[in-house]
């Protein structure tokens, strides 16, 4: 017989027979259902409010028979979705809270119940859609809290205004986030992600209309559909107009996904760029930070970087080297006990101008290039590493929020910093593998077909690929990207700066720098004992430091709670956790350690013993560390004639202490 099921997904039909089980039924029917639904959560109910609804698992031992189903009859059916088949955050599972599938949108977006911010789920094909991604996919609490907001723009009276106070009319209305006046009279070159957002979700969705919801952001896909309908084998062994990506058009972006990079304080730079002044090769960094909003543009969002974390490589005058970096994701994990996550990378490209005077030759301006071809792929390659995941989109993800900051010469010799993204088909192209860099860093190359052998390559397929320009006759025209075309329409800009009043998330610098042995600089266990180091009233010592907390978490000495109390401590700077840091086990074990190797990492207050009073200093010294020093009852004064009360100065002779031993000046000297 034919059962009809209808759910929050809509319609399933399952033929069974009257002797089956419910087991039976639920075998069927959860192969048909979404990969998210939680299996154990499914209830049946014969009327459609769910009265004297049943979980299958509480009736999988009946036959259909004894519920008295027949052939055509509806059961009305309902299940919670699993949050933790969705992604993972930093490779931890995430709590698995369940949101129901019956919340429907109306052009509002429903927001989920944590604001964690996860990984897109993996896909069994990159052009694979997710269905309701605004139920399964989790953003950042920051693109939620951008989501709330209806980022109008608030304007004042004009003078053509003809209303009263409480009035409004089209001279004072508020504005969009998007509108293009506003963005040309404050000199905003970029829309805002989520300004772009609500610009295309207005095109798309009519919530007036009682449409259904369709997510507005497409990512760009420029490969072979591996999941073609059409039954022929898979590329490259068969290819049709389903499966084939389009031409591709190139065109500027006209968005942003972050609008600025704010350095937490001048003295972050400053550090990454001595190691350029010490030796004249280039650097790589990796910039660790948070996002937040950025008020200077409409629903804009800024990147705060709080430390530069230099990673594995070899430099050279003219470029960098990268190694592998295998303790990548032990500093995401201390990254994260702090608050933070990488939000960029940040490398140097400067060149002495031999003056003296501290001046770089300008190498990157309007007449040369600002970002070359291998750069935008390099930065491609690093924002496909780390997509953002947004429920807007129906592949669970757009975009990136990975930013690239240069450290070169400006126009007035002076060290500057540049910030850029490349676009989001800058990164398809790089993950298709359709373009390469060139010689000439303002031009890229479209890939061919043929291997280098001449062989059709098997890995790839190149579209067709144009871009527009405008000629020297001042038309718009369309040209063939094949086999090159300017680099410019690949990136973006980004604005950067610093604060007025810094407040850096942490406030020491005295700890070495990781991988600057080439520099003669190393972390050593000396380091840390100077970090540790409480003398002089300084309680903290120099705890608040990026690259101590790694070096500290590489070790290994220390439990993740006391892990997450250093890190507390060090961005926090509270003195009540800094004293429960002190007396933890494993702390305790890291100063043990500290002394075996040689190192004290606190200057112990010297002893005075009761009858000294407020004497000074000099008692607390040992006996041991002086008598070494003492001669021989008998002995006679060494013979360079210099006093040996000068030699036992820190020996107070007056004191009598039964822990002290007894000199007489006339067995020692000659009077």
């Amino acid at each position: 017989m034919l059962l009809r099921l209808r759910g929050p997904d809509g319609m399933i039909r399952l033929n069974l027979e009257k002797t089956d089980t419910f087991a039976e039924l639920g075998r069927q029917l959860v192969a048909q259902l979404p990969p998210t639904v939680d299996p154990s959560s499914i209830s049946m109910s014969p009327d459609p409010q769910a009265k004297d609804s049943k979980l299958l698992k509480d009736i999988a031992k009946f036959k259909l028979s004894q519920i008295s189903l027949n052939h055509g009859d509806l059961i009305f059916i309902n299940y919670q979705h699993q949050n933790a088949t969705n992604g993972h955050t930093n490779g931890e599972p995430i709590p698995s809270t369940t949101i129901s599938s019956t919340n429907r949108l109306n052009g509002k977006p429903i927001l989920p119940t944590e604001d964690l911010p996860i990984d897109p789920p993996p896909l069994a094909s990159p052009s694979q859609v997710i269905k309701n991604p605004w139920e399964v996919v989790r953003q950042s609490a920051l693109d939620d809290r951008l989501d709330r907001q209806d980022g109008k723009i608030p304007r004042g009276r004009d003078r053509m205004c003809k209303h009263g106070p409480k009035g409004m009319c089209d001279y004072c209305m508020p504005l969009d986030p998007f509108n293009a006046q506003y963005l040309a009279d404050k000199k905003i070159k970029y829309l805002s992600f989520h300004s772009y957002l609500r610009k295309i979700n207005s095109a798309t969705n009519k919530p007036e209309l009682g449409s259904s919801f369709i997510p507005p952001l497409k990512e760009p896909y420029f490969r072979v559909k591996r999941d073609c309908p059409s039954g022929h084998p898979e590329w490259p062994e068969g290819i049709c107009t389903k499966c084939q990506p389009s031409a591709i058009t190139l065109q500027p972006q006209t968005f942003r996904m972050v609008d600025h990079v704010e350095f937490a304080s001048f003295e972050l730079v400053n550090s990454f760029i001595d190691a350029w002044r010490k030796t004249g090769a280039q650097r790589v960094g990796y910039l660790y930070g948070r996002y937040a909003e950025y008020s200077e543009v409409p629903l804009g969002v800024k990147a705060i970087v709080e430390a530069v974390y230099e990673v594995p490589q070899i430099d050279e005058v003219d470029g960098v080297s990268l190694n592998a970096w295998e303790n990548e994701a032990a500093v995401n994990d201390v990254a994260k006990l702090c608050g933070l996550e990488q939000v960029g990378v940040i490398y140097t490209d400067l060149l002495d101008a031999g003056t003296g005077d501290g001046k770089v030759i300008c190498k990157r301006h309007a007449d040369s290039y600002y970002l070359s071809s291998l750069e935008v792929c390099f930065a491609a390659r690093l924002q496909a590493q780390h997509p953002k995941p947004t429920k807007w989109s129906d592949t669970g993800r757009f975009g990136s929020n990975f930013v690239t900051c240069i450290i070169s010469g400006d126009e007035t010799g002076q060290i500057a910093i540049s910030s850029y993204q490349v676009s989001n088909d800058a990164v398809e192209m790089v993950r298709a593998d359709l373009i390469e860099p060139s010689a000439d860093p303002n031009v890229m190359l479209v890939r061919e077909e043929e291997e280098d052998d001449g062989s059709k390559s098997r890995t790839r397929y190149i579209p067709e690929v144009f871009y527009r320009k405008i000629n020297e006759y001042g038309a718009n025209v369309q040209e063939n990207a094949k086999p090159s075309f300017p680099v410019e329409y690949l990136f973006v800009t980004l604005t950067h700066g610093f604060p007025a009043q810094p407040k850096p998330l942490f406030n020491s610098s005295s700890f070495p720098i990781e991988n600057r042995e080439i520099m003669g600089e190393s972390q050593q266990h000396s380091a840390v004992a100077k970090a540790l180091d409480t003398s002089n009233g300084n309680q903290l010592g120099s705890l608040s430091d990026f690259h101590l907390l790694n070096f500290i978490h590489g070790m290994g000495v220390l439990s993740k709670e006391e892990e997450a109390l250093l890190c507390r401590v060090a961005t926090t700077h509270d003195l009540a956790d800094t004293y429960q840091l002190f007396s933890m086990p494993g702390w305790q074990t890291l100063e043990t350690i500290l002394q075996a190797t040689g190192e004290t990492p606190f200057k112990k207050r010297p002893r005075r013993s009761s009858d000294e009073g407020g004497r000074g200093g000099d008692a607390g010294l040992s006996y041991a560390s002086t008598s070494s020093t003492a001669p021989a009852p008998g002995s006679r004064s060494n013979k360079s004639g210099e006093p040996l009360a000068k030699r036992l100065a820190a020996v107070r002779l007056n004191d009598r202490n039964e822990h002290r031993p007894i000199f007489e000046r006339a067995k020692f000297e000659e009077l």
